[in-house]
């Protein structure tokens, strides 16, 4: 893991350690949380067209939208950590995958899942 993130995530299980919140952070609860948040994240863009997206963006929208995928960032960080998932690790391996399911020639330019190339 990346010499920041894993300062990141020791700052994350002392602040959790800290508080007592191991006991409510079972991997349900993570998962849970990890939509839950994502929910909120879709909320600053919810019946917005493109033009009103820019507008909140400017407007302040931005630091909201940050905290929220923070949020999410931080719920992946622990759930990864409490089932002993190398994050780094599963997302090149995910990337292979992706690679393998969309190559370049069938995928370029196109918004199909990989079945419908």
């Amino acid at each position: 893991m990346d010499k920041e993130l894993a300062d990141i995530l020791e700052q994350l299980l002392k602040f959790r350690r800290e508080r007592d919140w191991e006991q409510f952070h079972r991997p349900k609860e993570l998962a849970i949380s990890i939509v839950l948040e994502a929910a909120e994240l879709l909320e600053e863009f919810q019946w917005k067209t493109d033009k009103e997206i820019i507008r909140h963006l400017k407007e302040g929208g931005l630091e909201n939208i940050r905290d929220e995928v923070a949020d999410i960032a931080v719920y992946i960080l622990l759930l990864s950590h409490d089932l002993e998932i190398d994050l780094m690790d599963a997302i090149r391996k995910k990337l292979k995958k992706n690679a393998e399911k969309y190559p370049v020639e069938k995928a370029r330019g196109s918004a199909k899942k990989y079945d419908k190339l």
